[in-house]
């Protein structure tokens, strides 16, 4: 009685997709006779694992096996190995090697195995992607700006249209890959399709080239474009720009720019986020007694903040809605005005006296009662 289908493949009766393609893709790796020269024994485990996998991965005939048996896949399918698409010559030919092995054939031919295909099997070409790096004020974050930005890309060529060939000259149909950009290849027990040498994947060959390109169909130009910055850009932002990267292949989709935002520091604001704090600098008698103070905002219109009596230096204050805008929202961020107080360095006679008698009543307080806030502070009082 042959060995159950599951079986070979170590797997469970109602495993998935997934779960038989890994254990028979670790399988075939394993007993492959490239791998096994001259072993027999190897050769005939691939050739059975080859025909329980096709059986496996097809739902009609997975269904069939599990009603009746490998007599009902045979019966339906009449018999492994006779249909289907490229796969292992001599060894199950229903197996899509591609499907299976696609990422593996990049090392092994120097090639690309499974990838994305458009008609007649031709990989979909695209453009190259382009990164740009730009560096902006906090101003121009704040407001947004029109930005200009001149930089080399690969275009569409401009004389042949982006065909490759000179006015009136046409295309011919690939005589190695007849049209389709790609060729079957064998190496060993693999047979596979990769894109055709001669024409490169296009399934065509210029007959007579663009003297500007040289049959290339795209050139590369100096490039200038105006890209709108959004208000409340972030420092590290990245903007995606479609299909302003380079030209593809013969009028195929070019690719996308992407501009990365850096910000230039600034000696007033610093930026959290959508906060912005700046310093305010006072005097130890407003600090004591209260007072105000005007500080910066980064829309140009200076604001005046109220100081409480006793404010301690490193508080924070807040000013709603001064911050920057809110990218990916409505309404500004906060401006945080953190306050430092400034102690003088040089006092006049009439100065000092008026702190000497004023420092003799902080030690006429009872204990507990003597601290003044930033003046114990400042002339050392607990």
């Amino acid at each position: 009685m042959a060995e159950d289908y599951y079986s070979l493949l170590g797997v469970a009766r109602n495993a998935t997709d997934a779960e038989i393609k890994a254990a028979y893709r670790k399988l075939a790796m394993k007993h492959h006779p490239d791998r096994n020269p001259g072993n027999k024994e190897s050769e005939a485990k691939f050739r059975t694992i080859n025909g329980a996998y096709e059986a496996l991965s097809d739902a009609k005939k997975r269904k069939m096996y599990d009603q009746y048996g490998e007599a009902g896949v045979n019966q339906g399918a009449g018999g492994f190995g006779g249909q289907g698409g490229p796969g292992f010559e001599g060894f199950g030919q229903g197996v899509d090697v591609n499907e299976v092995f696609g990422d593996l054939f990049e090392n092994l031919f120097g090639g690309q195995g499974g990838g994305r295909q458009g008609g007649g099997g031709r990989r979909q070409a695209r453009g190259n992607d382009l990164k740009y790096e730009t560096t902006i004020s906090l101003e121009d974050a704040f407001k947004g700006v029109q930005l200009p930005l001149h930089f080399q890309r690969v275009e569409s060529c401009g004389t042949c249209r982006g065909s490759g060939g000179k006015a009136g000259s046409g295309v011919k149909r690939c005589t190695q890959c007849r049209g389709a950009g790609r060729v079957q290849v064998s190496q060993g027990f693999f047979a596979m399709s990769q894109t055709c040498p001669r024409c490169g994947g296009e399934g065509s060959i210029v007959e007579d080239p663009c003297k500007d390109c040289k049959g290339q169909g795209r050139v590369r130009k100096e490039a200038e474009l105006k890209v709108k910055i959004p208000p409340g850009i972030y420092h590290g932002a990245t903007l995606r720009i479609s299909d302003e990267g380079e030209a593809g292949p013969r009028g195929a989709q070019p690719g996308d720019l992407y501009l990365e935002i850096h910000l230039k520091p600034d000696p007033r604001f610093e930026r959290h986020e959508d906060d912005l704090s700046v310093n305010a600098h006072i005097d130890i008698a407003t600090a004591s007694l209260g007072g105000t103070t005007t500080v910066p905002t980064i829309d140009g219109e200076p604001v005046t903040v109220k100081i409480t009596h006793a404010t301690q230096h490193g508080a924070t204050l807040r000013v709603r809605e001064k911050g920057m805008p809110k990218l990916h929202g409505r309404g500004r961020g906060d401006l945080l005005v953190h306050v430092r107080v400034d102690v003088p360095r040089e006092l006049t006679a009439r100065q000092k006296e008026l702190l000497e008698e004023f420092q003799k009543t902080l030690q006429d307080e009872p204990s507990g009662k003597g601290d003044a806030g930033v003046f114990g502070r400042i002339f050392g009082k607990d």
